[in-house]
């Protein structure tokens, strides 16, 4: 199938597909060559200093932005407490699939010294990446050769080589944050739910996209984009779904239509088949939804997928597990703030967009900066977190650039793309 498309830069929410889109439809990652060197020529020499004269830099959030930097802070000889509201680490599930980029979130992992680990859990054969139109013409069939650049592993998998190579003791579960009062000169003090308090002179919000520190430095508050997913699952997919194994292939499969309408199913390990459901739907048109009755829900939810293949409505009507409303928020683009003694912020909590496959690695490169930064200036906690903050504004702002070229609607956008190409190829 050939046919003149522009080239574009695609941004598909959960998974990073930026790639120049040719006229063969032969896609090419732009991580090596491109972005790599962006966040290399961004990415200052820290050094290797170890003097800290502070008290243990207060975390809030453990997941993999926050336990990031309190590696990288450990490989220092700096000490950190990371303070988490879950009771313990296996109290909810870690989420899916996430794809390592080698430009920032394995740069991360380079500087927590935890490469090797990291190589230990990928899942071979699953960057491969499918494009489906909704009567189940594959547009694009892209195996995985292990040249792009963005290793996919489980989020649990990760954030577990992160927690075991902190010192124990590092992580205090069951804290939930209820207030955060600045007492001057750089120092807060932190309230949790059963009325223990910690006083830190630095701060740092890795507490995701409702953070109890941001408000410290900025009212912005995460807004609702839209769009919202409904997550499903399926298990043994071999045996008992095998026309949507074939389907979904080994790796990603994208399913876009117009209207605000988009299937992305992603291959974890095993025969499970982890999928999200995007509507571009008003709150509303969810609130009129019955989630507490899952035959409804999905019902209703597949209602919106009438007409399209069976193997691809499988992903929403078989579902293992019951259906998980997701709604998609965004902190305003190019938020940031001005600078505040003492506190600072990492990830989602700093800034939140779409997912776009950038959030897990934007985070841990955060956390990885932040760390260098401190370590570089044991003595000057805030000339350290204003060259943190300068360079992390900058990063965020252009990941925003990109994702405002592909728009507000990916779906809309993607199905227009590759729907004009089939047309094109059957007359």
């Amino acid at each position: 199938m050939t046919c003149p498309l522009k080239k574009v830069s695609v941004h598909i929410p959960f998974i990073n597909i930026r790639y120049f889109i040719y006229t063969d439809f032969n896609f090419r990652s732009r991580t090596s060559r491109d972005r790599r060197g962006f966040y290399m020529m961004s990415n200052n020499n820290y050094g290797n200093q170890t003097e800290w004269n502070s008290t243990p830099v207060t975390i809030i959030g453990a997941g993999l932005g926050g336990l990031t930097l309190a590696r990288v802070l450990h490989v220092h000889g700096i000490p950190a407490t990371v303070y988490e509201a879950e009771p313990s680490p296996t109290s909810r599930a870690q989420g899916g699939m996430l794809d390592i980029h080698d430009y920032n979130g394995q740069l991360a992992l380079e500087a927590a010294g935890l490469m090797d680990a990291f190589r230990g859990i990928i899942l071979e054969g699953r960057q491969a990446m499918r494009i489906l139109s909704p009567d189940g013409t594959v547009l694009l069939d892209q195996v995985d050769d292990g040249t792009g650049g963005r290793p996919e592993v489980q989020r649990g998998e990760l954030r577990q080589i992160l927690l075991d190579s902190l010192p124990a003791g590092t992580v205090r579960w069951g804290h939930k944050v209820i207030s955060i009062r600045a007492l001057g000169g750089g120092r807060h003090e932190v309230t949790f739910a059963d009325g223990r308090t910690v006083i830190t002179s630095l701060l740092v919000g890795a507490d995701g996209a409702w953070s109890r520190v941001r408000p410290l430095l900025t009212p912005a508050i995460p807004q609702y984009t839209g769009e919202s997913f409904i997550e499903t699952y399926l298990f043994d997919v071999e045996s008992r779904h095998p026309a949507t194994a074939k389907a979904v292939g080994g790796g990603s499969m994208f399913a876009p239509a117009p209207g605000g309408k988009l299937i992305i199913a992603h291959r974890e390990k095993g025969e499970t088949i982890h999928t999200y459901v995007m509507l571009t739907r008003p709150q509303e048109w969810f609130a009129a939804i019955d989630f507490t009755d899952p035959a409804a829900a999905t019902a209703r939810i597949a209602q919106a997928f009438d007409g399209w293949a069976p193997e691809l409505t499988a992903l929403i009507t078989d579902g293992d597990t019951t259906p998980v409303l997701r709604p998609i928020y965004a902190l305003p683009t190019g938020h940031r703030w001005d600078r505040v003694p003492g506190v600072t912020l990492i990830g989602d909590a700093a800034h939140l967009t779409p997912p776009n496959g950038e959030g897990a690695n934007l985070a841990m490169y955060d956390g990885a900066e932040l760390g260098k930064a401190l370590a570089a200036h044991p003595n000057d906690i805030e000339r350290a977190i204003t060259e943190y903050e300068q360079a992390m504004f900058l990063r965020s702002a252009k990941v925003a650039a990109e994702d405002a070229e592909m728009g507000d609607n990916v779906a809309e956008r993607l199905a227009y793309l590759f729907d004009g190409a089939l047309r094109e190829e059957r007359q």
